[in-house]
């Protein structure tokens, strides 16, 4: 039984870290006002581009390139939602849909449809206080993007909810005019945020091409984007329910992975398919029984116009 509570603990901590930057990204973002469901198309660039810069340049270089093309589709959203007043959540869908179609024909047309040749992999600590002490031992073993991802949502707490720039972000995605009124700039401060989605939802997908796999994949990051979404709103858009919410998704997918390996007999009961829907109906299972227990930020999906005030 401990031997399993590792191996779920274990793969947990292993595909949380790419939930958690996605998902963090996102809250970022909507605390802003802005609507970003163009995660999972930003998970997408950032996954391809990191793998393809992995295969000619360090792995961890290779990541903040996959970094910066997240925050490149994103600069297109902020364009389109603040610059122009566009539908946020027509612009995000189109980009996922562009990212869609872009990634499969460059991975096509220049690797084959099989993905990109294997890169290095980012380095695997191995702590030796922990490796010798059960079920601790499953924190083993892991990058340091693992580490990151449990640390970064308490100072994305602390940034928010102990700051000034925390509290006009806030700010700006619940009363805009009256943030105008301080002399502070909506747009400016939008801006910021949008682009900083970008980033950490790229680092989410480099994470899954550079520390899980050893590649990028067709399939790359399989609808871990909307998941991030998800673990957003039933994280109320708070840095730590979203981690939490995030932690609790990754769990899910661990069971369904545990579930298909330690017992195989199940396959011939239970559907495949199912097993692989599992972390997804669980996700939308969570967000009905929240019905409109929500706390969405009052202006979000709200363009700001000026002439208004």
């Amino acid at each position: 039984m401990l031997e399993l509570l590792e191996a779920l603990l274990s793969s947990t901590l292993e595909y949380c870290p790419a939930l958690v930057f996605a998902a963090l990204g996102g809250m970022l973002c909507e605390r802003s006002g802005v609507v970003n469901v163009g995660l999972e198309g930003m998970m997408r660039t950032g996954a391809f581009c990191a793998a393809v810069a992995a295969l000619s340049m360090p792995t961890p270089v290779a990541i903040l390139v996959g970094m910066l093309a997240g925050a490149a589709l994103a600069s297109v959203h902020g364009y389109l939602c603040i610059r122009w007043r566009s539908d946020q959540v027509v612009s995000g869908m189109a980009l996922n849909l562009v990212a869609l179609a872009g990634g499969t024909y460059l991975l096509e047309s220049l690797y084959g449809p099989n993905g990109t040749p294997p890169i290095q992999q980012l380095t695997r600590w191995h702590l030796p206080g922990l490796s010798e002490v059960p079920l601790l031992r499953a924190f083993s073993g892991h990058s340091a993007l693992t580490w990151l991802a449990l640390v970064l949502p308490f100072a994305f707490h602390w940034v928010l909810y102990r700051t000034p720039l925390g509290l006009r972000l806030r700010a700006v995605g619940e009363k805009p005019h009256a943030v105008a009124t301080l002399g502070l700039s909506v747009a400016g401060l939008r801006w910021l945020a949008v682009l900083g989605s970008g980033l950490f939802a790229g680092l989410g997908g480099a994470t899954l091409s550079t520390a899980v796999l050893d590649r990028f994949e067709q399939h790359t990051p399989a609808g871990l984007g909307f998941m991030a979404l998800a673990a957003m709103v039933f994280g109320r858009w708070t840095p730590l329910g979203t981690f939490l919410a995030a932690l609790f998704f990754s769990a899910a997918n661990a069971l369904r992975i545990g579930l298909a390996s330690s017992a195989p007999g199940l396959l011939e009961v239970v559907p495949q398919g199912f097993l692989l829907a599992l972390p997804y109906v669980l996700t939308l299972l969570l967000l009905a029984l929240q019905g409109q227990r929500t706390h969405a930020p009052a202006a979000l999906g709200t363009p700001y116009e000026q002439e208004s005030r």
